[in-house]
């Protein structure tokens, strides 16, 4: 079986960390799944929520995949709350592709308070501490970024185009799920696996 997932994100620095989550999700849930994640679409917050922006991108990203497959979009809440802005999102998205499964998350905060959720898991990476703990709720952390730089050892400081990867390649999926949106990220990314058609 073999899927394709085309997503849509924000920063630099998810370019690569994003599908980096999917896959590592992909594998955990369909681990013979052949699963084909195409280059993201980088694409602004600030632009991602005007009328018609958010159409445009994901019929873009729709594209990448030939319209077989399922498109992720993946940005950061900010101040806002998910739980207003995400659904508003999602039925923008979903009548751009009606005939594709769509789906969209907002990390609380930042992608970075994923991170924090699994903090001990990161330990001794980029510069952190061997004795790093995660705070208790790590999404109500406004500077997640600051907040790695912070614990960081020496004069490191954090850079999201450089270690978002490492840190999405080694955080502990269970440890995150107690971060209420990534464990809506867990969720959306299984969903889309069964409902996208197979690409070949």
């Amino acid at each position: 079986m073999a899927k394709r997932i085309a997503c849509v994100v924000e920063g630099h620095g998810d370019i690569e960390a994003v599908p980096i989550v999917v896959e590592r999700i992909a594998n955990r849930a369909m681990p013979d799944l052949v699963l084909q994640i195409t280059t993201p679409l980088r694409t602004p917050k600030s632009r991602l929520v005007k009328p018609g922006e958010l159409e445009r991108a994901v019929e873009f990203a729709a594209r990448r995949v030939s319209r077989v497959g399922g498109v992720l979009v993946v940005i950061d809440s900010d101040d806002d709350c998910p739980a207003e802005v995400g659904p508003e999102l999602l039925a923008r998205a979903s009548i751009a592709l009606p005939a594709l499964p769509v789906a969209v998350v907002l990390a609380k905060r930042e992608m970075e308070c994923w991170f924090i959720a699994a903090a001990e898991s990161l330990a001794s990476r980029i510069g952190l501490p061997s004795d790093l703990q995660a705070p208790p709720n790590p999404e109500s952390i406004r500077g997640a970024k600051e907040w790695l730089t912070s614990k960081m050892e020496g004069s490191r400081s954090y850079s999201p185009t450089l270690d978002q990867p490492v840190l999405a390649r080694y955080f502990d999926l269970d440890r995150a799920l107690q971060a209420e949106s990534f464990a809506k990220l867990h969720r959306d990314v299984q969903r889309l696996l069964e409902q996208a058609p197979d690409a070949w």
